[in-house]
């Protein structure tokens, strides 16, 4: 078995109760959009349309989903619009395939004698170290020897919020004077946990946008110190944003991946919003996998992200 386990009946239930907020307001949405209508007209679609858009889809990627059941409705002449919940399931499920969108229970560590190393960057309260605590947690609970790097030298806040966790989770936290070079940090922490025999490395950043030079040569630093330790670290850059702030999120997103390459995304706080729908036009648009989602406060509420479970839990009534 991977890490994070199987998807079960209790991880369905998280899924289910974390994204009802967004599942009720999409709901109620479509109802007002073919009420007193029978079949989908140009009527209900631009009803849809507005739908998505405000339910954080975003423009682009609502448009791609409108064309896709203006296509449908072309092509079978009469679409009901009782079958119109059913179609935007399935348009959007294939979307979210077409875009790197991970479909898998569980995920287990590449095999290497190195650890796996996750540089994890993201503005300052979306959840950053949190998510970092939690997915700290889950690897540990699989059998997992962690080091967590305070690299986020900036904040003395952010390094002792990293301390907790550690101690919480019962980790070695690697950090240095507050204003240190955040790639001395990282150097440090890899160094440590090759020597140490550990499994994986989660390395937590400066979350400052407003400097975008600064930040973009800060974590090129960072990545070519730690190729100093070894030449395949970091193995994964993850950007968190927060769910909650809607196309702030998907705005984050696209100034983050002007600085640096981002090779996958963890989505917070979803279960606190009825913006759950900016999942969906993240992983268009950007087309880097969503491989986690936040869904409440517990360790066990960070789950693997999986399309297919996703569209079934937003559009199951």
């Amino acid at each position: 078995m991977g890490l994070f386990g199987l998807f079960n009946k209790s991880k369905k239930e998280t899924l289910d109760k974390g994204l009802e907020k967004t599942k009720t307001s999409v709901f109620d949405k479509l109802a007002r959009a073919i009420a007193g209508k029978s079949k989908v007209d140009d009527d209900v679609l631009d009803n849809l349309e507005e739908v998505l858009i405000t339910s954080d889809v975003g423009v682009e990627t609502t448009l791609k989903i409108i064309e896709r059941i203006e296509a449908r409705v072309a092509r079978d002449k009469y679409v009901g619009t009782s079958e119109l919940n059913m179609i935007l399931r399935d348009e959007i499920a294939a979307l979210l395939a077409e875009n790197n969108s991970l479909d898998n229970d569980s995920w287990d560590l590449p095999k290497s004698e190195n650890p796996y190393v996750i540089l994890v960057v993201g503005v300052n309260g979306v959840g950053k170290t949190t998510t970092i605590g939690k997915l700290a947690y889950q690897f540990k609970q699989a059998g997992k020897k962690v080091y967590l790097g305070a690299a986020d030298t900036f904040r003395a806040a952010a390094v002792e919020q990293l301390c907790i966790w550690g101690e919480r989770v019962g980790v070695p936290v690697i950090k240095q004077q507050m204003g240190s070079d955040p790639a001395s940090v990282a150097f440090d922490t890899l160094s440590s946990a090759k020597a140490n025999h550990a499994d994986v490395v989660l390395i937590d950043t400066a979350g400052r946008l407003h400097n975008k030079v600064g930040l973009m040569n800060e974590l090129k630093k960072i990545k070519d110190v730690m190729k100093k330790v070894y030449s395949e670290a970091p193995n994964e850059v993850m950007l968190v944003l927060d769910g909650s702030t809607g196309q702030n999120a998907f705005e984050q997103a696209k100034q983050f991946s002007a600085v640096t390459q981002i090779t996958s995304l963890a989505i917070t706080k979803l279960d606190g919003t009825a913006k759950g729908g900016v999942v969906i036009g993240i992983s268009d648009q950007l087309k880097v996998p969503v491989k986690y989602i936040g869904l409440g406060e517990g360790m066990d509420d960070l789950q693997l992200f999986n399309k297919k479970h996703f569209v079934d839990s937003l559009f199951d009534k």
